[in-house]
């Protein structure tokens, strides 16, 4: 079993190879060229920039029950479909009975932002934040482990 950083805006990315090390699982981050991470206990797999590229490039890595890390929701819906396992950033796992109103609400703020609103961006995140993803990763794993 492996762990996949969606890399580009990631905010667990050190906590992330901390658990992956613990756990003996590689680890590969997946960035473009405009993000460029070095990581001991990673290894970090660089990308054209391109609408997409580092997530379809992550998409056809994946094995089954390769856990993947990411913000966004529709490469967290293209990993589902590969049974593999994505989870975000605050621990909470995308699954089938989930991914359908998350792909919806990205739709609908798009639409919103398209007509010249603004919506309000994420809070500063804070270490809780962090622990919470810690716990939510290892119980994943552990999980995938019985």
């Amino acid at each position: 079993m492996r762990i996949l950083i969606d890399g580009d805006g990631c905010p667990v990315i050190d906590e992330t190879i901390k658990i992956s090390s613990s756990y003996n699982f590689e680890c590969l981050i997946l960035c473009d060229t405009s993000h460029v991470f070095e990581r001991a206990g990673a290894k970090t797999l660089t990308f054209s920039k391109g609408a997409d590229s580092v997530d379809f490039a992550l998409v056809n890595l994946l094995e089954k029950n390769d856990i993947v890390v990411t913000q966004d929701y529709g490469l967290a819906a293209m990993c589902l479909a590969r049974n593999a396992l994505p989870i975000n950033q605050d621990g909470m796992e995308y699954t089938s009975d989930n991914i359908d109103s998350l792909l919806l609400a990205r739709h609908t703020a798009k639409k919103i932002r398209s007509s010249g609103k603004r919506l309000k961006g994420p809070k500063k995140r804070t270490k809780e934040q962090n622990k919470v993803f810690e716990d939510r990763l290892k119980g994943l794993i552990d999980k995938l482990s019985l």
